[in-house]
């Protein structure tokens, strides 16, 4: 492999930039041009992408990896560039998602497992040549009455470190995604119990990932935040961002070079907010920083909406956000600097 593993994992942790979650399945690009009455078809997705792609200024300063769904891997822009070329342009590295989604767990009412290790090792070989350099994966665990079971929390921890394995042999940084949704039913748990099933999750998904021998330096940890759930937020921001840091601390090994959060349903100035706080007070063992979709599109998506007169509007939104998650990357964000814009 002429890239070590550990650089693109370096290069992917910028100080000051973050990943752009460009990688909605059909159905949920479907769903997001729903909101502004697009219909979605394969130019429409791609007009949309290579809205956020040819905004040079978030892309050069704020954005260190692009995660693409397959199509989009694939995709040329409308002059013929290929996507990969423009994100490489921009200084960013090209990532790819590989798991086919979180389907109905057998006997275990509730719970999901997540697909697509078959044939996975072929298909990261055509990534790998067509430019992916990072991969994604999304293990989903769901907080309810009883849940998770451990054999849920068990059977995406090992799917995870199979996966990573097999694209560290592909030369590929796998994001290891363990996603403890905020919105399970009815979501009203507690910050504490965010916590306690964080934790577990965390302290499986390192064990397997021990056993499949995965190289810890040659991959990334993409976490959701410590908080409450959905339908009973209380949590303060400092007590997201305390509780947050202080799981990480103990179950994070620091040879890991960095931790990416998903958003996970918090708004786009929440989930700055949280991330800043983390940035701000506190001495860490790794770089913390985002890998955020919608909170980093919503704006430029209802700004664009889908009219090719809005194209710039889009662009100052998505460059806003790119610009005010990336001072939050740094620990520097401030809530005055929202209004401003």
């Amino acid at each position: 492999m002429s890239e070590r593993l550990e650089d693109i994992a370096e290069k992917m942790m910028a100080d000051g930039k973050g990943l752009l979650a460009a990688d909605e399945s059909t159905s949920t690009i479907k769903k997001r041009f729903d909101s502004i009455d697009l219909e979605s078809t394969e130019t429409s997705r791609r007009d949309y992408r290579e809205m956020l792609f040819r905004t040079d200024e978030a892309m050069k300063k704020c954005i260190s990896g692009v995660i693409m769904f397959e199509e989009t891997l694939f995709q040329k822009a409308a002059d013929g560039t290929p996507f990969v070329d423009l994100i490489k342009a921009a200084g960013a590295v090209p990532g790819i998602k590989v798991d086919t989604g979180a389907k109905p767990m057998a006997a275990f009412p509730g719970e999901t497992i997540t697909e697509g290790l078959d044939g996975l090792r072929e298909r990261l070989g055509d990534y790998y040549k067509a430019g992916a350099r990072f991969a994604k994966w999304r293990g989903v665990i769901t907080i309810s009455e009883g849940l998770p079971t451990w054999g849920s929390i068990k059977a995406n921890s090992q799917a995870l470190a199979r996966y990573a394995a097999l694209c560290q042999e592909a030369g590929i940084v796998p994001i290891v995604e363990p996603e403890v949704l905020m919105d399970g039913k009815p979501g009203t748990h507690s910050i504490e119990t965010c916590y306690e099933v964080t934790e577990k999750v965390l302290q499986t998904v390192f064990a397997d990932l021990f056993d499949a021998r995965v190289m810890l330096e040659g991959m990334i940890l993409k976490p959701n935040m410590v908080i409450d759930g959905k339908n009973a937020r209380k949590a303060s921001v400092d007590q997201v961002a305390e509780m947050t840091v202080k799981l990480l601390k103990r179950n994070v090994p620091s040879a890991v070079p960095g931790i990416a959060f998903l958003s996970g349903g918090q708004s786009s100035e929440e989930a700055t907010a949280h991330l800043s706080a983390m940035n701000s007070g506190y001495d860490l063992p790794w770089a913390l920083t985002y890998s955020y979709g919608r909170a980093l599109q919503e704006d430029a998506l209802k700004a664009w909406g889908g009219k090719t007169e809005n194209v710039a509007a889009g662009q100052r939104a998505f460059n806003h956000r790119a610009h005010m998650n990336s001072l939050a990357a740094k620990g520097n964000w401030k809530k005055e600097l929202e209004k401003a814009a």
